[in-house]
């Protein structure tokens, strides 16, 4: 156990404040080690209160690395206080050679975006804010449908930890009451030589307890959390752990194609009127059927679409 975990352990077991010097006495270390510990601490997002008699654990909903890869076999996980993005994280991660699949998690996002580059709405400590690296090494024709797993697996997470039933608007947006919690977004880089897929990442970014109440007025109608009031019945790390639980199960599963079965049952894009554009022209149809490549097939008066996710963006749904 590292200097930093040990006191972070202490203060944690204690319900009273602890001067630098007794947690020197009782660790075998130096006050300065302390501090340099506390330090350490608040940069990865634990807070402390500081006193004339020393220092205080205030109890949070604290990113924790060991709880979010508990029985996830090879994930590696990273937490941060503070991204700009997550993706971006994750890129870095691959270029300095870090063994996948590695998980990068975020207790804020400041430069957040999704499809089409379109911002997302970030509150810090109340969101998750991640990105999974993987190196499939796989041809694009061979390459899973990861938006398609993701999807599924963050509405099996909630269903399995809750009692509400998320549903999913294509390709990649979860919503829940009609409203969205959480947009995901994958991206992948070829190798130039091989022409192969040499890595994938998948970010996520899913509103947990923000209150109704903060989100901005242009997002009170489109956007909710899971926890709508504010107070989450259970930690972070106990939904981010489940979501790559199922997603790691559904993968592991494939070729087994449940998960398109999954997918389509909590689209509630199916059997609606959408509108769509696409080379300048805007079309209103009907979604007719997710294909097992995850293209969705609408069907208009002038003739049948089969609309691949990053072409076009559905303008509106007749619910």
């Amino acid at each position: 156990m590292t200097t930093k975990d040990q006191v972070l352990q202490l203060l944690k077991q204690s319900h009273d404040t602890l001067s630098g010097e007794k947690i020197a006495q009782h660790l075998a270390i130096s006050r300065t080690a302390v501090w340099k510990a506390i330090k350490e601490l608040e940069k990865n997002g634990y807070v402390f209160e500081h006193a004339k008699t020393g220092y205080r654990y205030l109890p949070q909903d604290h990113l924790d690395e060991e709880k979010i890869a508990q029985g996830l076999t090879n994930l590696t996980v990273v937490t941060k206080a503070t991204s700009e993005s997550t993706m971006k994280d994750a890129k870095l991660a691959q270029v300095s050679g870090v063994k996948a699949p590695f998980l990068i998690v975020a207790d804020m996002q400041t430069a957040a975006h999704g499809r089409f580059n379109r911002p997302f709405f970030a509150q810090k400590g109340e969101g998750i804010y991640m990105s999974l690296l993987l190196n499939p090494n796989q041809s694009f024709a061979e390459l899973p449908q990861y938006t398609v797993l993701a999807a599924v697996a963050v509405c099996q997470a909630i269903e399995k930890l809750t009692n509400y039933q998320p549903e999913i608007k294509w390709v990649n947006d979860i919503y829940l009451e009609g409203r969205k919690i959480c947009g995901i977004l994958s991206e992948a880089q070829s190798d130039f030589e091989s022409g192969v897929i040499s890595h994938v990442i998948i970010g996520m970014g899913l509103n947990f307890a923000i209150a109704q109440k903060d989100f901005p007025a242009d997002l009170q109608a489109k956007a909710t959390s899971l926890f709508a009031d504010g107070n989450a019945s259970f930690e972070r790390n106990v939904l981010i752990h489940e979501i790559w639980h199922q997603f790691f199960t559904l993968l592991a599963a494939l070729p087994n194609q449940d998960f398109l079965t999954e997918y389509r049952k909590r689209s509630f894009v199916l059997g609606k009127t959408v509108s769509f554009s696409q080379n300048g022209q805007t079309y209103s149809g009907v979604a007719q059927d997710i294909t097992d490549e995850g293209q969705l097939v609408v069907e208009t008066p002038q003739q049948t679409f089969t609309l691949n996710s990053g072409e076009i963006s559905l303008s509106k749904i007749d619910r």
